[in-house]
């Protein structure tokens, strides 16, 4: 695999992750450090700094420390182009570690080499790719007509929608159609969508 070059600061949880990652991208990687990043301001300063000027790449683990530190980074960053991925929610644990994580989950630095670098392909970030997927954009209209918002069991359809694409359980409406607009074609989601109608 040669690895893919990334204009934009790519933003990861802790060292492992960030040599995992190093092995698959040409760019800008920086730690949080966990939870650290809430007590350092001159990290925050850079990331807020390098989001404004480059955009970001949040990439944390999909449990619920994850999506908290994606939500710190927005918050940081309010004025910086943001793309998160999110890899899938898969039950184990990573090699080095003794027992498994409060939630059973592997974090990036377990997800095999082959699936992040799928997902950070798709994810439409690449410098010779920037715009994701081309055509016509999913809305949110598209959302609310297709049952994923608004409706009595649009929670349960989201659900469905993130199973089959292999997405965390916790995204909300608007972080799945923000990705989805990255990673399928309009034509696509509506196959997915005309397929679990005859369901």
């Amino acid at each position: 695999m040669d690895k893919i070059k990334i204009d934009r600061v790519v933003i990861v949880e802790g060292k492992y992750d960030q040599i995992k990652l190093s092995s698959l991208i040409d760019g800008v990687i920086i730690r949080t450090d966990g939870f650290r990043i809430y007590k350092d301001k001159e990290k925050a300063a850079l990331i807020r700094t390098l989001g404004r000027q480059k955009g970001l790449l949040v990439l944390t683990d999909s449990d619920h420390a994850g999506f908290k530190l994606r939500g710190y980074i927005r918050s940081i960053a309010k004025d910086a182009d943001i793309v998160q991925v999110y890899i899938p929610q898969i039950k184990g644990k990573e090699h080095r570690k003794e027992k498994p994580g409060k939630e059973n989950l592997l974090g990036v630095e377990g997800i095999d080499a082959k699936t992040l670098y799928t997902l950070l392909k798709n994810a439409g970030v690449s410098a010779e790719r920037k715009s994701g997927c081309e055509g016509q954009r999913i809305t949110k209209l598209d959302f609310f007509s297709d049952g994923f918002s608004g409706g009595k069991y649009a929670a349960q359809k989201r659900q469905m929608l993130l199973a089959h694409l292999g997405l965390p359980a916790y995204l909300t409406s608007n972080a799945l159609l923000e990705i989805i607009n990255n990673i399928m074609t309009y034509e696509q989601y509506r196959a997915y969508c005309d397929q679990i109608k005859e369901t």
